[in-house]
């Protein structure tokens, strides 16, 4: 049976935010959630890694590129491409120019709705239509047409994963086994323990 309580996902502060100096101020927001840091690196990857971090899924282009045809759509604009697959070629190359262009901090965490909870906490895909209270939302402000207009990936500080498997493939991609930690954090007592017993001397 699956360990739900120790559910692991994948974050990347992308290239735009470690250049604004929000590293602390992004892993703040997971950290303060409950979940638990248990592997992060900073590296510059290069286009083989990029590429294969964003292929892990072989449907990856077709699913990106109508979800983004559908999103331009639901604002009202007009996407560059109608067929999904050329939309996500589209994507894919502008995604490589842009990760291999400055250091990225690739971190794994661990708990309770990981994925779930870190996409809530990043927000939506665009910085314009994220609501605030959400990393996007708050600190960040550009918009698929913009990105169009400038020939650049939307700069949206930091890549989540999208499902408990994706980040499996993703971590496992990104980290040796032996980089994971395994360690116990005392608010886990909190988080975890069923009769919170012990609390009262």
């Amino acid at each position: 049976m699956k360990n739900f309580k120790k559910e692991k996902t994948l974050i990347i502060i992308k290239p735009d935010g470690i250049q604004r100096s929000l590293i602390g101020e992004i892993i703040k927001r997971y950290e303060r959630s409950g979940l638990k840091l248990i592997a992060l690196k900073m590296l510059v990857p290069d286009k083989n890694l990029t590429q294969k971090h964003y292929l892990i899924d072989p449907q990856w282009k077709q699913k990106t590129g109508q979800n983004t045809i559908n999103a331009y759509r639901s604002h009202n604009e007009t996407p560059p491409f109608s067929d999904p697959t050329k939309m996500g070629n589209f994507i894919l190359d502008k995604l490589v120019k842009y990760f291999t262009c400055s250091p990225v901090i690739v971190m794994a965490w661990q708990g309770m709705h990981a994925v779930e909870i870190v996409r809530k906490i990043t927000g939506g895909t665009e910085p314009k239509s994220s609501d605030m209270g959400t990393i996007r939302g708050d600190f960040t402000i550009d918009s698929y047409a913009i990105a169009d207009t400038d020939k650049r990936a939307v700069r949206n500080l930091v890549h989540a994963s999208g499902s408990p498997e994706e980040a499996e493939a993703e971590i496992k991609l990104w980290f040796k086994p032996s980089e994971i930690l395994n360690y116990r954090l005392l608010n886990e007592e909190i988080l975890y323990d069923v009769n919170l017993d012990g609390i009262l001397e």
